[in-house]
């Protein structure tokens, strides 16, 4: 009978354990440095704070990550979710905006605050926008056979051009205060976005976890042949991956157009796709398929803006930003090494020996 594996190798061996330690250590530098960055007040009834802001501004980022580990756990890769966001943000903001085309936004309505388009139709306008754009990706992935990363490359360059042909070329400003509710609400004194992106993920988790899709989705990954003579429908989960990940661009589009109150074609969900791959491979999800964990993913991104606000506090300049997170990626490379997995194997399992032996 094989004996019980030891706690130390349960923990190591979750996803959860280098992306929370990782998080802990974070942490940690910030307590030394600035004991206020955990500083949480009361205002107005609403929660603020450094932790709450990481936890708003991070949001949309966590929603790319959980679609993003659907397709990169089907040996596939997403780059076009920039482009999903910006198309998803420029329908939602076009419908939204009381001045379309040219037509210059007067003073008068601005103070009328309204809009032709009820609220709901904008909505289900940005989701749908982002949902059919995943299932381009996955047709082209599934049944087209195109390599993930040239078919997403489409989009990643198309993407922006198509939102900009949606907003003529402007910078859509949106003056209709409830769509800012999804970007800049709280509710019960935490954010609104953070109550959309743990909705999401309960029902992600529901479906993946409690029903054989996610089983499905890691047998692909790791023999996608072998799923094919199982009776699996290897095109049909692809396309499930990549529509669920368009989805999820969809609604983080919808949460930075309101949080900015409009979108900006060029700019709005920048850099999103090596963020959310990123945020991805620190929650433990290999680029090679396979086993993957949401819940990881999500930690990750919320990992990447700590680091992010870390980096602001100790007053490192915008523009050097992009450096630091050059040296997040690099440690995070070097931890998920094998030797380094070897190294930690065995200098724990050393401990644990000498630690039995004294008892």
């Amino acid at each position: 009978m094989n004996k019980k594996q030891p706690l130390s190798t349960r923990m190591r061996e979750s996803q959860l354990f280098w992306p929370l330690v990782a998080l802990l250590l974070l942490f940690i530098v910030n307590l030394i440095y600035d004991p206020g960055f955990f500083r949480i007040g009361i205002l107005d009834g609403h929660l603020y704070g450094n932790l709450i802001n990481i936890l708003n501004n991070a949001a949309p980022l966590m929603l790319v990550a959980m679609g993003m580990t659907l397709v990169i756990a089907t040996e596939g890769v997403d780059l076009s979710v920039g482009g999903v966001i910006a198309i998803s943000a420029a329908m939602g903001t076009v419908l939204i905006n009381p001045a379309l085309g040219n037509e210059l936004i007067t003073n008068d309505i601005l103070a009328a605050n309204t809009t032709n388009t009820p609220l709901w139709l904008v909505v289900i306008a940005n989701l749908t926008a982002g949902t059919l754009c995943g299932v381009w990706n996955g047709l082209l992935v599934s049944r087209a056979k195109i390599q993930p990363m040239v078919a997403t490359l489409i989009l990643m360059v198309a993407g922006r051009g198509i939102a900009q042909l949606i907003t003529n070329g402007q910078i859509m400003t949106v003056y209709y205060r409830p769509y800012w509710w999804f970007g800049n609400g709280y509710l019960l004194g935490f954010p609104v976005s953070i109550f959309i992106v743990g909705l999401i993920f309960l029902i992600a988790w529901l479906l993946i976890r409690k029903t054989s899709i996610g089983l499905f989705i890691e047998a692909v990954g790791i023999n996608a042949r072998a799923t094919y003579y199982s009776g699996i429908s290897e095109q049909n989960v692809k396309l499930f991956a990549y529509t669920f990940c368009g989805f999820c661009s969809s609604v983080a589009g919808l949460i930075l157009s309101s949080y900015i109150h409009g979108c900006d074609a060029n700019n709005i969900g920048l850099s999103y796709e090596l963020d959310a791959i990123l945020a991805v491979v620190i929650g433990g999800t290999l680029m090679s398929g396979g086993r993957f964990s949401m819940l990881a993913s999500m930690i990750g991104a919320f990992l990447i803006w700590t680091f992010t606000i870390t980096m602001y506090s100790f007053g490192v300049p915008a523009n050097a930003l992009l450096a630091g997170r050059a040296v997040l990626v690099l440690v995070v490379i070097i931890l998920y090494s094998d030797y380094s997995r070897r190294f930690l194997s065995r200098l724990l399992d050393r401990k644990g020996q000498q630690h039995g032996a004294t008892e």
